[in-house]
C-alpha cells in the first residue's frame, strides 16, 4: 500500500509542468552596470614608483649640485662661474674699444728721483775749485723693507679662479683705507668691470692692468702707472725703489700676465734709491690665489710670504697672452708702479 501510494505521488509530480526559465532583467533593474572602483594594476604602480624616484633623484642632484657649487667641490663653483661669465660676456656684447691707460716702456733702467742743483750753491766758473766739501758716499748695506707688518688684515682671497685682478685691486684699496677684504666688496668691484674694460687692455674683455688702474682711481687712489721693463732685475729694482720712496704697494703681473701679485716689500743688497746697481734678492708677496693649488704653478703661499729670487724667476715672467698681441707689453715684465706717497685720506 505504501509503495503504491508512493508510486502514484511520483507520477503526479512528473506530470506537473515546470515553467521555463526566462533570462532577462528584473523590471526594477537597469541594463547599466554600477561603477566599480578598479585597483591600479602592477604596471601602473611600477610607473608611479619610478616617477617618484626620478623626482627624488632630481631634487637630490639639485641639492648636491648647489652645495658643490657653493662650496666649490672639485672646482664646481669655478666652472659654474665661468659659465656665468661667458653668458655675461655674450649679453654685454663686443669688448669696447675705448682708450685705456697707456703702458710706458721703460728703457734704459729708470730712477725715480733725479739730482737737482741746490739754489743756495754759489755759481762756479770753469776751472774754479768747488767751495763746498762733497757729501760722503753712503755705505752700501743690505736692506729689508716691508710696509705691511700684518698682511693678513688686508688680505683677500679671490672668490673664483678668474678673479685675481679684482682681488689684488681690492687689497691695494684696503691698504689705502679705500676698501675692505670682504667678499661683498670683491663682488662689487667685479660688477663694475663694464666701466673700465677695453679691448686695448684685454682682448677677451674683463680685467687687465689698465682696468686695475682705473678701478683704483674710481675709489680714490691715483698715481699708479703701467710700466713695461726689458729685464726682471730692472723691474724689481724700480718696484723696490717705488715702495721705499712712496710707502705704497706695487702690483706685479705674474704668470705671463695671467695673474697678479701685491708686492709689499723687498730685500736687496743695497738701497735701490741710492745705488742704481742694487740687486733685489726677493719680494714680500700677497697672492690672491692662496690657499688654492695650481696644476701649473703649484701651491700658493700665505699672505706676506717672502719669495726669493728663484721663486721670482719661476713666477714673475714676461707678458705673453694667448688671445692676441699687445705690442707695448709682449715679452716685457709688467708692473703697476705707485708714484705718489701712501696717503689713506686721498
Amino acid at each position: 500500500m505504501v509503495a503504491c501510494a508512493a508510486a502514484r505521488c511520483i507520477r503526479a509530480r512528473c506530470k506537473m509542468r515546470i515553467p521555463a526559465v526566462v533570462r532577462g532583467t528584473m523590471p526594477e533593474t537597469s541594463n547599466a552596470r554600477a561603477p566599480q572602483t578598479r585597483l591600479p594594476d602592477r604596471a601602473s604602480r611600477r610607473w608611479r614608483r619610478l616617477a617618484g624616484r626620478l623626482v627624488a633623484l632630481g631634487l637630490a642632484v639639485t641639492v648636491v649640485g648647489a652645495t658643490a657649487i657653493w662650496t666649490d667641490v672639485a672646482g664646481a663653483g669655478d666652472r659654474w662661474q665661468s659659465v656665468i661669465d661667458r653668458v655675461d660676456r655674450f649679453v654685454a656684447g663686443p669688448v669696447p674699444t675705448r682708450p685705456s691707460v697707456p703702458t710706458v716702456i721703460v728703457t734704459p733702467r729708470p730712477t725715480l728721483t733725479t739730482s737737482r742743483p741746490d739754489p743756495s750753491d754759489p755759481p762756479t766758473t770753469p776751472g774754479a775749485e768747488p767751495s763746498r766739501t762733497p757729501s760722503p758716499t753712503p755705505a752700501r748695506v743690505a736692506v729689508d723693507v716691508n710696509i705691511l707688518p700684518n698682511p693678513e688684515r688686508v688680505f683677500a682671497s679671490q672668490i673664483t679662479k678668474n678673479w685675481c685682478a679684482p682681488a689684488t685691486t681690492q687689497m691695494v684699496l684696503t691698504i689705502f683705507g679705500r676698501g675692505n677684504p670682504s667678499e661683498a666688496f670683491q663682488r662689487e668691484l667685479v660688477s663694475r668691470i663694464g666701466e673700465w674694460e677695453s679691448w686695448q687692455d684685454s682682448h677677451d674683455g674683463g680685467w687687465g692692468p689698465s682696468a686695475m688702474v682705473e678701478a683704483l682711481v674710481a675709489y680714490g687712489v691715483s698715481g699708479y702707472e703701467i710700466r713695461a721693463y726689458e729685464t726682471r732685475p730692472d723691474a724689481l729694482r724700480d718696484a723696490a725703489s717705488a715702495i721705499s720712496a712712496t710707502g705704497s704697494p706695487v702690483i706685479l703681473l705674474a704668470w705671463r700676465g695671467a695673474h697678479a701679485w701685491v708686492m709689499s716689500g723687498y730685500r736687496a743688497d743695497a738701497d735701490p734709491r741710492l745705488f742704481p746697481d742694487a740687486t733685489v734678492t726677493g719680494a714680500y708677496i700677497l697672492d690672491a690665489w692662496y690657499p688654492r693649488v695650481s696644476s701649473i704653478w703649484g701651491p700658493s703661499d700665505p699672505p706676506g710670504t717672502f719669495q726669493d729670487s728663484a721663486e721670482m724667476a719661476r713666477n714673475f715672467l714676461p707678458w705673453k697672452r694667448p688671445e692676441g698681441k699687445y705690442p707695448e707689453r709682449d715679452g716685457r715684465f709688467i708692473v703697476l708702479i705707485p708714484t705718489l706717497p701712501l696717503d689713506p685720506s686721498r
